[in-house]
């Protein structure tokens, strides 16, 4: 008699045990999408500024095997970032779209670096009033040495070659420095013309006209053909299912959220700080990115 008693208990136990077991997989491995067992188009979004870049690569590339994802929409909002991430990430969209057709849709801002992941796209569409171009480098400097002389402070600095410490704030830079510091600015700037022109497909001295750093409307950018298309991202995704074969609306698959323990997620947290800190800690660092904010 006890052993009835017992196995409705069981089979509840076996049943919440099984959500659980659900849930914690969704929790590590991220909720499928619901357009995934169906032909459509991926989504991958690039939003702020540019630093890491591995992410966005990712689901490039993951968009890139699944057959299911017939073509891709690159939604960019962002005023530009690092050098080295923006290139990893133009490169990637260079490689993918050499397979599967990318259509990049600008948002509010797609300026500089967030230009530059969008150039060797399919087809890219901005907003009449989209901010982007900005196609120029910066390199930020400051220098407190009259503040340190005035709170009487100074800074000593050992070093094993008399470059080492350019850009340094404690002290005035030299003329040498300088014109160090600006070769590899200018030299940064040509892979961007460069990048442009191969992506856009025109002249490197058409790029290099307008490549002083001037930010452009979106509908000024198209009589630059830096754009081809204005439009939404609606627009976009409708194109991206045209040419990706799709009959009528094309269902949107975005990435799948990862979602991981709160231990990593605190880790995650402290080593992006940590980054940043490293980073303003360095004294200088060179940047695909507007100045102007909307």
């Amino acid at each position: 008699m006890r052993r009835w008693i017992w196995l409705p208990i069981l089979a509840m136990v076996l049943f919440f045990g099984g959500i659980i077991a659900v849930l914690a997989v969704l929790g590590l491995f991220g909720e499928p999408d619901r357009f995934s067992m169906e032909d459509g188009i991926g989504l991958v979004e690039v939003k702020g500024l540019i630093v890491d870049p591995q992410e966005t690569v990712k689901q490039l590339y993951d968009f890139k095997k699944n057959e299911r994802i017939k073509a891709i929409v690159l939604r960019v909002d962002s005023p530009g970032g690092v050098v080295g991430p923006s290139q990893e990430i133009y490169e990637a969209v260079k490689k993918v779209n050499a397979t599967k057709k990318i259509v990049v849709s600008m948002g509010s801002v797609a300026a500089s670096g967030g230009y530059y992941i969008s150039a060797p796209a399919t087809l890219i569409y901005a907003n009449p009033g989209t901010i982007t171009g900005s196609i120029g480098v910066l390199m930020k400097l400051s220098n407190i040495e009259g503040l340190m002389g005035k709170i009487g402070m100074k800074s000593f600095t050992i070093k094993t070659g008399q470059f080492k410490d350019s850009g340094s704030p404690f002290r005035t830079m030299t003329l040498a420095e300088r014109q160090i510091l600006q070769g590899v600015i200018d030299s940064t700037h040509r892979q961007f013309v460069n990048a442009v022109a191969a992506g856009r497909k025109l002249p490197i001295e058409t790029v290099a006209s307008i490549a002083d750093g001037r930010i452009l409307s979106g509908e000024q950018a198209k009589e630059h053909k830096l754009v081809d298309r204005l439009g939404t991202l609606r627009d976009a995704i409708e194109e991206a299912g045209r040419l990706g074969g799709i009959a009528g609306e094309p269902p949107v698959i975005h990435p799948p959220k990862k979602k991981g323990k709160m231990i990593d997620m605190l880790m995650e947290e402290s080593s992006t700080k940590l980054d940043q800190l490293a980073r303003k800690g360095q004294g200088y660092s060179m940047r695909y990115e507007a100045e102007w904010q909307p």
